[in-house]
């Protein structure tokens, strides 16, 4: 039996979604799993480690969400008057999902104020008195800041992805899709992700899966930049169990057991790496990173089997 993991955790365009679809929500765990990000390790740019698959972002993730769950929205981006005008017009029972902005600067958070190159996603209520609010999923509800602020936030320029001021309203139900149905739906592009045969763009010198866990392996061994460890310990870690818990919790929901089995097993490794990186168990660590890379192809295939039965 798999037992899921509930708790707190960097799911902000899962439950940005979740948000916004309301009742109709499958819930930000089964979102997560459908954006795709579970299927996959990369080495950006050779340098930075993120335990999701090279090429995807949180903005194509949210696309193949909806996409998924029988879902359409309004796109738009890249006009701040525009962005604006969408936030002086979102209401509770209309919101907007923002996203990506730099999260730097939304000084809600205690310490924060200057850009420090870190995507997230929100939900826009509305507009009063020059103070947007919002419901932040890093656990502020009903936070607030002045518009001017906000939409300085909502640039991208200090990103590695996305349009600035790129917003989704207008949500309807194009079709009825139940949990299950979309999980099965996205294996396709799951093994895509795998196997590097989607079609979104990698950034030039990026590793991926086996190459990416063991290049990262060698720069543990060597000693982590301060920068690299602080984004593992502080986030790629938690995030990347947690994503392939939830995947093989929904792997496990529509029988295909053996890989399930081994999203497990690859949550197990990921979560194991927590305390070794942060107090520095170097070896035990780098192992770890060494029986993480093969698994990424071994997965690709047993998808492809279980999909076949």
């Amino acid at each position: 039996m798999l037992f899921p993991y509930t708790g707190s955790g960097s799911y902000c365009y899962a439950d940005s979604l979740a948000m916004v679809l309301g009742d109709d929500s499958p819930g930000p765990a089964v979102i997560e799993v459908l954006t795709g990000s579970p299927f996959g390790m990369q080495l950006l740019g050779g340098t930075a480690p993120f335990f999701d698959p090279a090429g995807w972002d949180g903005g194509i993730g949210l696309n193949e969400a909806v996409t998924a769950l029988g879902w359409e929205c309004r796109r738009t981006s890249g006009d701040r008057d525009e962005a604006e005008r969408l936030l002086r017009a979102a209401r509770t029972a209309d919101p907007v999902l923002v996203g990506p902005v730099e999260i730097g600067l939304h000084e809600h958070r205690p310490g924060f104020g200057e850009p420090i190159g870190g995507d997230h996603y929100v939900v826009a209520l509305g507009v009063a008195d020059d103070m947007v609010r919002f419901h932040d999923p890093a656990g502020h509800p009903f936070a607030t800041l002045p518009i001017e602020r906000f939409l300085d936030a909502w640039r991208t320029d200090t990103l590695d992805y996305g349009e600035s001021y790129t917003a989704r309203t207008a949500f309807t139900r194009a079709r009825e899709v139940e949990p299950a149905e979309a999980i099965e739906s996205t294996i396709g592009t799951a093994i895509a992700w795998l196997t590097g045969e989607h079609v979104h763009p990698v950034r030039p010198g990026t590793l991926r899966n086996r190459e990416a866990a063991e290049r990262l392996a060698a720069m543990v061994e060597e000693g982590l930049p301060e920068e690299t460890h602080g984004h593992l310990a502080h986030f790629a870690i938690h995030v990347g169990a947690r994503r392939l818990a939830d995947a093989a919790v929904c792997l496990s929901g529509i029988g295909l057991s053996s890989s399930a089995a081994l999203a497990a097993r690859q949550s197990e490794l990921v979560g194991s790496l927590q305390y070794e990186v942060t107090t520095g168990r170097t070896e035990r660590a780098a192992a770890a990173l060494r029986a993480l890379g093969p698994t990424y192809g071994e997965l690709a295939s047993r998808l492809r089997e279980e999909r076949r039965a």
